[in-house]
């Protein structure tokens, strides 16, 4: 069975980018461009993991994650965070709201398919262990 992931992005690039990353794995890839298409799908389709921009066009992943983290429909989806935000500041608040990894962009292809598929397996590993080291 092919795992099935939310990608909460915003810019069109980005989204090709990951929809071709989760390709190599075989993932069927949902697509959301709002928060609130987002937090839809994640309650209709009930993903095995969700990755998340933290800045959106209407609510922000961070507020996002915690919407979805106290909804007991979608609280035991794991939640990744994929942003351009790389400050200690917004990983808190992430990992406050619930958040299960913090990925920053550029996105490296290996270590985003590491986690993705750590996640996938069950493998639960904490925010600060899913950043992604490349300097910017």
């Amino acid at each position: 069975m092919k795992p099935k992931i939310l990608v909460v992005e915003d810019n069109e690039a980005n989204m090709v980018l990951l929809r071709d990353i989760l390709a190599i794995i075989g993932s069927e890839v949902l697509e959301a461009t709002t928060g609130q298409e987002g937090l839809r799908l994640a309650r209709e389709e009930k993903p095995q993991l969700i990755l998340m921009d933290i800045q959106l066009p209407d609510i922000d992943g961070i507020t996002l994650t915690r919407l979805l983290k106290q909804d007991p429909a979608t609280s035991h989806i794991p939640i990744i965070a994929v942003t351009s935000y790389a400050y200690e500041k917004e990983k808190d608040l992430f990992s406050q709201a619930g958040g299960d990894g913090y990925l920053t962009k550029p996105i490296e292809i290996e270590s985003l398919l590491k986690v993705v598929t750590q996640f996938i397996r069950g493998e639960k590993i904490h925010v600060g262990e899913a950043q992604n080291t490349s300097s910017r």
